[in-house]
């Protein structure tokens, strides 16, 4: 296996990075994650567009656009798969121990690894703690991710792929890795970004395509809800069959199925829309 490093590709045994780089000391990182079918990557210009966003959210400088294309291609070409996650990671580089960044610039890394085809659905919990969508890193796709580690744990803990939070107004967020969709009355709807959710690739692939509406939801929306599904890079759409200790009997429903195909079709006939 190789990855791209600061520059170039290296063997993933030889590859380093510093003991004192800023996004593991501290966090101070971005990242994409982004499906690649037969070596091509999906909506890479959304992703490369959200790195960037991120970036500015951080005050890290923006990335090379093009080298992180270069960078995934080169990665792509030297690893063949079927299914692929590429994962490109951007952080504040060589850094102090504390909070404040070093002189050094950013530390960029493209790696992939085998992925398979998700099931047609899952199992979800929700958790007690909660997602903030006041703070200061609020949709931005850190490399931050303890809360998702902790969370996530919990749900395979309890027979579940994927934990959803809440915010701090008890609304209906996000899921460690996923945004989340809702079924009332035949209509599609999920949480606003105001929320405090991440801006999902999928999710706003899926609002375009489905005609889906963003609404303010209360968490306990998930108690009567017709249909749930998940979005996400991997899971692409994803139905849920239970939340909690609550069945949904048949999943996927007909609003999520058709949805399922709208996004295979539409993403089989453009892999950068």
């Amino acid at each position: 296996m190789k990855l791209w490093l600061d520059g170039g590709l290296q063997d993933t045994e030889s590859a380093r990075v510093s003991v004192f780089d800023h996004g593991l000391t501290v966090g101070d990182g971005i990242f994409e994650t982004v499906k690649a079918v037969d070596g091509r990557p999906f909506a890479l210009t959304r992703h490369l567009d959200r790195l960037t966003r991120s970036a500015r959210g951080l005050g890290l400088p923006d990335p090379d656009l093009d080298e992180v294309r270069r960078a995934c291609t080169a990665v792509l070409d030297a690893n063949p798969m079927a299914l692929g996650r590429l994962r490109i990671t951007y952080t504040g580089g060589h850094g102090p121990l504390g909070s404040d960044r070093g002189e050094h610039g950013p530390t960029l890394v493209v790696a992939v690894g085998e992925s398979a085809r998700r099931p047609d659905s899952t199992a979800v919990i929700t958790v007690p703690w909660t997602r903030n969508e006041r703070g200061a890193v609020t949709g931005l796709k850190t490399t931050s991710y303890a809360e998702n580690v902790v969370a996530l744990a919990r749900a395979r803990e309890q027979g579940a792929s994927e934990a959803l939070f809440g915010n701090t107004v008890g609304q209906l967020c996000e899921g460690t890795g996923s945004n989340v969709f809702v079924v009332l009355d035949g209509e599609i709807h999920t949480p606003p970004l105001a929320s405090g959710c991440l801006a999902g690739i999928t999710r706003a692939l899926v609002v375009e395509w489905t005609g889906a509406k963003e609404t303010d939801l209360p968490l306990d929306v998930l108690e009567g809800a017709d249909e749930i599904f998940l979005t996400s890079t991997l899971r692409d759409v994803q139905a849920v069959g239970r939340v909690d200790d609550r069945p949904l009997a048949g999943a996927p429903g007909p609003v999520t199925a058709k949805a399922m195909r709208v996004f295979d079709e539409r993403a089989g006939n453009d892999l950068d829309p």
